[in-house]
């Protein structure tokens, strides 16, 4: 198992080929996979796992990308190492608890259900009541954010 490096910067060219940690910003945990089942397909399941971006060889993924590095416009596919399994998004929807939700796993080979494409959004995380946001809120009623 090749040695986990910490953080890359954001923008840091990633090289085809290379293993990473996919974790999640607001819950800092890994994207994972093992040897069990998915509920709803039958392959194998993928979950969050760790604490603060620390986990385990279950974390690790190998970009699968044309060319030396992962172009932001590029479709990639990411190979787990443990299952040798594909990131993969099924046909299959979960009733609950996010009703419509589809179920995402790890298949056994590439296929068209397993291309990815990195794509970046605006959150707007609601501040704190301050005394003075609120304040600024007395003042001006019509801006609803001022995070922008």
């Amino acid at each position: 198992m090749p040695k986990w490096e910490k953080n890359c910067s954001r923008g840091s060219p990633i090289k085809c080929g290379q293993t990473i940690r996919l974790t999640h910003l607001s819950t800092n945990r890994n994207l994972h996979s093992h040897h069990f089942q998915s509920p709803l397909s039958h392959n194998m399941e993928v979950s969050a796992f760790g604490d603060n971006g620390e986990g385990d060889e279950g974390d690790h993924w190998a970009v699968t990308c044309n060319g030396q590095y992962w172009s932001r416009d590029e479709r990639v596919r990411f190979k787990h190492l443990v299952t040798e399994g594909y990131l993969h998004v099924t046909g299959d929807t979960f009733g609950r608890p996010i009703h419509g939700q589809r179920e995402v796993c790890t298949y056994h080979s590439p296929s068209e259900g397993s291309y990815w494409k990195a794509a970046e959004g605006i959150f707007v995380k609601p501040s704190e009541q301050t005394s003075w946001n609120k304040d600024k809120q007395d003042q001006d009623q019509d801006h609803d954010h001022d995070e922008l």
